[in-house]
């Protein structure tokens, strides 16, 4: 990657005095720069074509080729140099066209040391930011979109390659993985690489209804099955026939219902909750969890035929902090996203935003990283994204390593306790959000806060209710 930490760079000065040559030469070197003067913006563009420069600090009038000339020319053939144009006070209204043509900034004469000084500063932050941008660009070609999915890493490139094995069969799959890493994405990859990809794809979170509902879900009722029954109803596996059935957190689901799904997954075939006539399904089942299922086995709470009955094809999704050649491709993958649906034109993000996203650890994976780069997107007022704009988790609360030793302890005591604060509530409310399935009401109650007051956090630590559903 670009040497960002470094602000200095090789410049071109292009004078036809000498003097002036000499003294910018003499101040610029002293700040660590590397400069070449020439007299002529002749000279110039022969210096130019043997190695590239940062920035060309040219005067606007000179014999033979002028300013303006040169101006339009490192334009034209070098668009990554930027340049500064210098002019007399009687030329102010050229050195503006300057700018309008594509001059970086203009200097008039005579100038001060400390106001030269800062115009390149400045003009260098911007030309480095656009490299490290353009960088970053450059870095996502070499990444491997796969439908809705990003991936560098090596394991989601194996993943994309098993997706397009198995598609064309009828096995079943079981995704396994932590919330947000992606697991309906690999179900809904696989329905559209599958020859059902013109049929159904029936989504359900099995642990979002209780036992006694998720049977009608899954299997539909007769009218007058139960109370509240008052019309026939199609189930999921009815919904799903001829194309694809995705049952997420398989693993929530009790003893007697596992008995009769794996009847279902063995002979295709059901009742009706209250019905007597038996319905035949033709339908691909992929299933996922958070939970590890072989310790369920182990400790009874799962049925082992069931188990190796899913687990046909077995696929894991790693954690996004295990992935963190995936991160900066992701966040540039959502950003150009919103900046293009929320009608932005933000440039991207600060070399700080990049860091902090890679010391992150990411505890709601792809998922919260997407949150908080919409969050970003909506919320920024400057041309690129700054950590100021970064939820408190994400700007450094929580980062990969939890301990002490991952504070930052050159900033104020206070400062210091309020990160602590901000990183325990954010995972206390997650984990809330996650045990009571986005509830709202129940995740206030159980913190003992108001609902307000807990939609106030949320939204301060770019949680959505939507996402634990």
């Amino acid at each position: 990657m670009p040497d960002t930490t470094r602000r200095t760079g090789r410049i071109l000065v292009v004078d036809d005095e000498a003097m002036t040559c000499e003294q910018l030469s003499e101040v610029l070197t002293a700040e660590g720069h590397e400069v070449q003067a020439v007299a002529s913006g002749e000279l110039a563009l022969a210096s130019l074509d043997k190695g590239p420069f940062h920035l060309v600090l040219s005067d606007l009038r000179m014999p033979g080729m002028g300013g303006m000339t040169l101006l339009k020319k490192v334009v034209k053939d070098h668009p990554r140099t930027a340049v500064v144009i210098m002019t007399a006070h009687g030329s102010i209204e050229t050195a503006v066209e300057a700018m309008r043509v594509g001059a970086s900034d203009f200097l008039l004469k005579p100038f001060r040391v400390s106001e030269v000084g800062l115009v390149v500063a400045r003009v260098l932050d911007k030309v480095f930011l656009r490299d490290e941008n353009l960088y970053l660009r450059e870095e996502l070609e070499k990444t491997v979109q796969f439908g809705d999915m990003i991936g560098r890493d090596p394991r989601m490139r194996e993943i994309f390659e098993r997706i397009v094995k198995i598609a064309p069969s009828d096995a079943t799959v079981l995704i396994t993985g932590e919330t947000g890493t992606g697991k309906e994405l690999v179900a809904r990859a696989i329905h559209r690489q599958s020859p059902r990809k013109d049929r159904p794809f029936v989504a359900m979170n099995c642990a979002a209804v209780t036992e006694t509902i998720l049977e009608s879900e899954l299997f539909g009722h007769e009218r007058g099955a139960f109370t509240g029954a008052v019309e026939q109803r199609a189930g999921k596996f009815e919904l799903a026939s001829g194309g694809t059935l995705f049952l997420d957190e398989i693993g929530n689901i009790g003893q007697p219902m596992q008995a009769k799904l794996l009847r279902v997954l063995e002979e295709r075939e059901f009742y009706r909750v209250g019905g007597g006539k038996l319905i035949k399904v033709d339908v691909r089942v992929l299933v996922a969890t958070n939970r590890d299922l072989e310790k369920a086995v182990a400790s009874g709470q799962f049925r082992e035929d069931l188990y190796y009955r899913l687990r046909v094809v077995p696929m894991h999704m790693p954690p996004l902090r295990e992935r963190k050649e995936d991160v900066v491709a992701l966040a540039e993958h959502f950003f150009a996203h919103y900046n293009k649906t929320l009608g932005k034109r933000i440039q991207g993000f600060t070399k700080e935003v990049v860091e902090r996203f890679l010391a992150y650890a990411w505890p709601g994976n792809v998922r919260e990283l997407r949150n908080v780069v919409e969050r970003a997107v909506l919320l920024t007022t400057g041309d690129m994204i700054a950590e100021v704009d970064l939820p408190g988790s994400a700007s450094g609360a929580v980062p990969a390593s939890s301990g002490i030793g991952s504070i930052d302890d050159s900033l104020p005591l206070l400062q210091i306790l309020e990160q602590i604060q901000e990183r325990v509530e954010r995972e206390y409310l997650d984990r809330l959000l996650k045990r009571y399935f986005g509830g709202i009401e129940r995740t206030a109650k159980h913190a003992g806060i108001t609902s307000r007051a807990l939609y106030n956090k949320m939204k301060r630590y770019g949680l959505r209710k939507e996402d634990y559903r």
